[in-house]
């Protein structure tokens, strides 16, 4: 064999190694940012119309949360949060609407607090998306029910539901196991009366 046999050779061999290594990068990376983004993996898929742009825009968000140093709740902190979503409950009963306007104004409250920009609804999602992934669908639903209310287009069961939903983002992002559930709420403020 001739050298110039051999270099086509190693060339070949050089080319196709970096073609499967690169492959299996990929595949690696698909794999771990499906597993840590879940649904909303395959909702930004689905909006980008592309696995490589959908992918590209979730790595993006994980670099840009990095930056912006999400720490937990401090205890106080944590303990006036649940102390004011209990009290946001318990206002549902006499005043829904004003229960899911205080519920968005809390939750705004605690994703700053952790350290989250406040401001563009979208830039919001996508931030929490990173660490929250499992709740962030939650946090789009009660915010367009929150919207359907300000226009006074929203019922009584939209409103619970915006609850609902506002409930399991606000107890992601306390990270607190002891936040009361709403059966412990009910029956607290029925004991009340």
């Amino acid at each position: 064999m001739d050298q110039n046999t051999m270099i086509i050779i190693v060339a070949i061999v050089i080319v196709g190694a970096a073609v499967v290594m690169g492959f299996l990068w990929q595949r690696q990376r698909s794999t771990r940012l499906r597993s840590r983004f879940g649904d909303e993996y395959h909702r930004e898929i689905e909006r980008q119309g592309s696995l490589s742009k959908a992918e590209a825009t979730l790595a993006a968000r994980e670099k840009r949360v990095a930056r912006l140093h999400i720490k937990p709740l401090m205890a106080d902190d944590a303990a006036r949060f649940a102390n004011a979503w209990r009290g946001i409950q318990t206002k549902f009963v006499d005043d829904p609407k004003g229960a899911v306007t205080e519920a968005d104004k809390v939750v705004g409250e605690v994703m700053l607090a952790r350290g989250y920009p406040i401001g563009d609804f979208e830039q919001q999602v996508a931030d929490i998306s990173v660490d929250h992934p499992d709740v962030v669908m939650n946090y789009r639903a009660a915010r367009e029910i929150a919207e359907h209310h300000a226009r006074g287009t929203a019922s009584t069961e939209d409103l619970r539901q915006a609850m609902v939903h506002y409930r399991a983002l606000f107890r992601d992002l306390l990270e607190s196991p002891s936040t009361p559930s709403d059966s412990e709420t009910t029956r607290e403020h029925a004991g009340r009366h």
